[in-house]
């Protein structure tokens, strides 16, 4: 009986994450078409500033968000965070202020109905061409000189093991902030697997506490492209220090069934 009722539970909080997120773009959707269309892009981000935060919101956790220096100010900045789910995106536009630009996969682009809304306002990058990935730099220093600070998984995918182990960082992030002189800002993000894991073809929502810990700001200014492995790996090891024991591993499946022990094989005796 218990096991049904947590399954049930699983279930019921699952589709209330769910709506919560859906409703608010079905209902705003006219209105995020046309602002895409008209390129209103500073209107529209706030926009989905405001999904984030609401659905966020209506989804009930504890949400912690640590910011251990003010942010330079009127200054554009690259974030970098890790990359450990689905919800990464709706946590670094509630944490982080102004008018922000995103680095997605192009796959973003791809979904239905929202995703031409997502590709015409952020950038989209295909990391498997050189091509997509350099134009997607250019794009990004365009962005910061406008003023436009822009957020950066460097990761570049979601890890197999979030909030325990990061994929290698790649360049690109950390040869774009020194190019463009602007400061660089680490973001940890240790526990948003617990809440929505990344697993293909399930949806698993729990609920779990979330918790953005928006690190000191590193001046770039002096450096030079020859700093950026140094920079990558600092960044990387200042990401880590805010992971957590009870980060570690993703939720597993509910099932009303009881499982079945399993079936040892005996050794028979050689004839």
């Amino acid at each position: 009986m218990r096991r049904l009722i947590r399954y049930i539970g699983h279930r019921l909080y699952t589709t209330w994450a769910t709506f919560w997120f859906v409703l608010p773009f079905v209902l705003t959707y006219p209105l995020q078409w046309l602002m895409s269309r008209q390129k209103w892009h500073r209107q529209l981000h706030a926009l989905n500033r405001g999904w984030s935060i609401f659905s966020i919101r209506m989804w009930g956790v504890p949400v912690t968000i640590i910011k251990k220096n003010p942010l330079p100010a009127d200054q554009p900045c690259v974030y970098v965070a890790n990359h450990g789910s689905y919800i990464d995106i709706l946590m670094l536009f509630k944490a982080i202020p102004g008018f922000l630009n995103m680095v997605g996969k192009s796959d973003l682009a791809e979904v239905p109905v929202w995703g031409p809304i997502f590709g015409s306002t952020y950038i989209t990058v295909n990391r498997n061409s050189a091509v997509s990935r350099g134009r997607s730099m250019v794009e990004a220093r365009r962005s910061l000189e406008a003023g436009r600070s822009v957020v950066i998984f460097p990761e570049g995918t979601i890890s197999p093991k979030p909030g325990e182990e990061m994929v290698p960082f790649k360049e690109g992030a950390f040869q774009l902030a020194i190019a463009a002189g602007v400061p660089i800002v680490p973001i940890s993000m240790p526990l948003n697997h617990k809440f929505m894991p990344s697993i293909k073809g399930s949806l698993r929502v729990r609920y779990s506490p979330l918790r953005l810990v928006m690190h000191e700001p590193i001046p770039t200014t002096g450096l030079t492209l020859a700093d950026a492995p140094e920079l990558k790996d600092r960044v990387y090891t200042i990401i880590a220090s805010e992971f957590l024991s009870e980060g570690a591993g993703i939720p597993e499946p509910s099932t009303w069934r009881k499982p079945q022990p399993a079936v040892q094989e005996m050794a028979l005796p050689n004839s």
